[in-house]
């Protein structure tokens, strides 16, 4: 019988590599995050600081203050007081009064009040009637201040003494009451000056005066 002959593919080893295998590491950029400079907060400082001075200067401007007044011009009429058991004052005063409007709204004022003293006491007033003042405007208001035949029953003692000095201190207060439109708002408001007038009988005129607002 004869042999049966195999027949085949030789098979022949692939060569083993001497080097040893490498890995590759592939590295990305990286960026390091920084911080705000010194440019960009100086100039958040400076916003900052412009937004804080013009909300002040709003707060300022249009913040409702009271009226300021002042007495223009104070004028004694005449004087008289009667010696008798029972002094009696005669008395006239002409004022001219500034009604100044500080704020940036219109003013309406009721009424200015006038009136005097003598030793912390009031003797009597005059009172005029109210008016409209404009932003930043302002009004000379005149009065008339009379006293006729006034009993002084207080202070008579006083009296006496400054008759013989021949100089009789009064106290004049001025006052204005009013409301300040703001949009749809009356806020009300209020001005006041005193002044301390020093009267001379012998003369009929006034020596000395002090005012100030309060």
């Amino acid at each position: 019988m004869a042999s049966k002959q195999e027949y085949g593919i030789p098979y022949t080893p692939l060569p083993s590599s001497s080097q040893p295998s490498q890995t590759v590491i592939v590295l990305t950029p990286y960026r390091r995050h920084r911080g705000p400079s010194f440019l960009s907060n100086l100039r958040c400082s400076l916003l900052f600081t412009a937004a804080i001075l013009l909300l002040s200067a709003a707060v300022y401007l249009l913040y409702p203050s009271d009226p300021e007044i002042n007495v223009s011009r104070i004028q004694l009429n005449h004087i008289r007081v009667l010696d008798s058991f029972k002094p009696t004052l005669d008395l006239s005063f002409s004022l001219t009064i500034k009604v100044r409007n500080r704020d940036f709204f219109s003013l309406d004022y009721d009424s200015l009040v006038v009136s005097i003293g003598y030793r912390g006491r009031e003797l009597g007033l005059v009172k005029s009637r109210g008016g409209h003042l404009r932003a930043c405007d302002s009004s000379y208001i005149n009065a008339t201040l009379e006293l006729d035949g006034l009993e002084v029953v207080h202070d008579v003692i006083y009296l006496i003494g400054d008759l013989a000095k021949g100089v009789i201190p009064f106290d004049t207060i001025a006052q204005v009451k009013g409301d300040l439109g703001i949009l749809l708002f009356q806020i009300p408001i209020q001005g006041k000056v005193s002044c301390e007038v020093f009267v001379n009988v012998n003369n009929q005129k006034i020596s000395h005066q002090d005012c100030h607002r309060k």
